[in-house]
């Protein structure tokens, strides 16, 4: 378990994420970068079609925006970003996904 950082300013701890856990996701790309007031974490699961989607306000902490996030039993966790005036930054329509273990290495 550690700390796994992506592309365009996204990392996520601890990784890789299991179904039960509070895992911290990072963001400090296109949004943070452009002077965003308020970022939120976009959250949804599945492949293809999302479900049990969620936005979570992320606190400024320095210059990243953190969310805590319960990780939802399923097979992937996909994560995108938008501000408070809905500018979203969606890692070039790819978003963000991993997959979700069941246990803990």
């Amino acid at each position: 378990m550690s700390k796994v950082s992506f592309s365009g300013g996204v990392s996520i701890d601890p990784f890789p994420p299991a179904a039960g856990d509070s895992v911290s996701v990072s963001y400090s790309g296109l949004l943070a970068n452009s002077g965003a007031d308020r970022i939120y974490a976009h959250v949804g699961y599945g492949l293809g079609k999302w479900s049990n989607i969620e936005d979570i306000e992320m606190s400024r902490q320095g210059d990243r925006f953190v969310a805590h996030v319960k990780v939802e039993p399923g097979d992937m966790l996909n994560i995108c970003f938008k501000d408070s005036a809905s500018n979203w930054d969606n890692n070039n329509g790819n978003n963000w996904s991993t997959k979700i273990t069941s246990r803990r290495w």
